[in-house]
């Protein structure tokens, strides 16, 4: 049996698939996988969430396209590994999860990557975390369709408890940076928006594309090379608006992350509530991948005091994290239901978020 936690992203969204920085940590919400080798050469999957019944393919017949719906994610984890020339045969694989599904907070990279530790495991691999990361995002891209970068996958495997994880998406280097929000009387209000988070469809990719058509005008590698100091002529060089505050928004993003870094190594954590909303001004406005209830949330959580409040994840929809003085944080909440109600949106979720542990084995343990 194996767990994997899904993620918040406390500041760095659409930096990864750029080069660039991301600041994740883990939740105490996990998907747990219980898995056993099959002698037939079947993948058996069955989801206690999916209300319906096993999804059963041969492992030789798996290919992308072949498999639809949640269950393409751990197929195509078994087609990962066996395409980069691991030896997986067979296996029943039973999945249970306490991530919100639609919230933003990366259950499919929790199941993504389950799924790969538990099939390295049954077939005496010993896979590296970033190899299992890989693979996780290959199953993603290549088999599910979704063009994502690194950062969900890094954060569910990476992420240690009372930790952000610092990660330089180029250079792979990663920093355990201090946060602990309640040993300094301060609460990660999530607000799970209930506006549905889908991104398998063509505005994630979209942006992208735009990103990438963008490095290759401005003649770097990635967003990343852009320096923030550089912004102004980079701008001046593209001469689609559209594709001008998609590049803003990455390099400002880029910078927010490293001041974010430098004030929680400095103890400095409720500084960081000015950057958490500024990311959100400029994924709203110059990414454009909010929608009215995040930002909704968003509004009523700063005006009942919270000192930054932000979307997190890939955005249309999902969640919002506000950070607020523990004694504030119902405060906070009942702020978002009100304003909630008064727009005559579904009533929306609330949980506190604690950074926590990374994917595991846990039953039984390893000898």
């Amino acid at each position: 049996m194996w767990a994997a936690p899904g993620r918040i992203n406390l500041i760095g969204e659409h930096t990864d698939y750029n080069d660039g920085f991301v600041l994740p940590f883990a939740l105490p919400h996990t998907l747990t996988a219980a898995a056993a080798r099959r002698g037939d050469g079947l993948l058996r999957l069955r989801s206690l969430q999916s209300g319906g019944g096993a999804v059963e393919i041969p492992v030789a017949e798996l290919e992308p396209g072949a498999v639809s719906g949640w269950a393409a994610y751990p197929a195509g984890s078994v087609w990962a590994l066996r395409e980069a020339g691991h030896p997986v045969g067979g296996m029943d694989l039973l999945v249970d999860s306490a991530i919100p599904t639609g919230a933003g907070l990366s259950s499919s990279a929790a199941l993504t990557c389950a799924t790969v530790l538990a099939a390295a495991d049954l077939h005496g691999l010993a896979p590296d975390r970033w190899e299992v990361a890989r693979t996780a995002q290959r199953a993603e891209n290549d088999f599910v369709g979704m063009p994502c970068g690194l950062l969900d996958q890094s954060a569910v495997l990476l992420s240690t408890e009372g930790r952000a994880l610092f990660l330089d998406v180029r250079s792979l280097e990663t920093e355990q940076v201090p946060f602990d929000p309640r040993a300094d009387g301060l609460t990660v209000l999530t607000v799970d928006t209930r506006a549905p988070h889908r991104l398998v469809g063509g505005m994630y990719a979209e942006r992208r594309r735009a990103c990438e058509h963008a490095a290759r005008v401005l003649g770097v590698p990635f967003l990343r090379d852009v320096p923030a100091d550089g912004l102004a002529g980079a701008l001046a060089a593209l001469d689609d608006p559209v594709v001008r505050r998609r590049v803003r928004h990455v390099v400002t993003e880029n910078a927010r992350v490293l001041e974010t870094v430098a004030l929680l190594r400095a103890g400095r954590l409720r500084e960081i509530g000015p950057l958490l909303t500024a990311s959100h001004a400029s994924l709203r406005d110059d990414y454009e991948v909010s929608v009215p209830e995040v930002d909704t949330a968003v509004e009523a959580a700063l005006s009942a005091g919270a000192l930054g409040a932000r979307i997190t994840g890939g955005g249309f929809g999902g969640c919002v994290i506000a950070l607020v003085e523990s004694d504030r944080a119902e405060a906070c909440a009942e702020a978002v239901r009100t304003a909630y109600a008064a727009a005559d949106f579904a009533p929306p979720a609330f949980f506190h978020a604690a950074p926590s542990p990374g994917a595991r084995r846990v039953l039984p343990p390893p000898a």
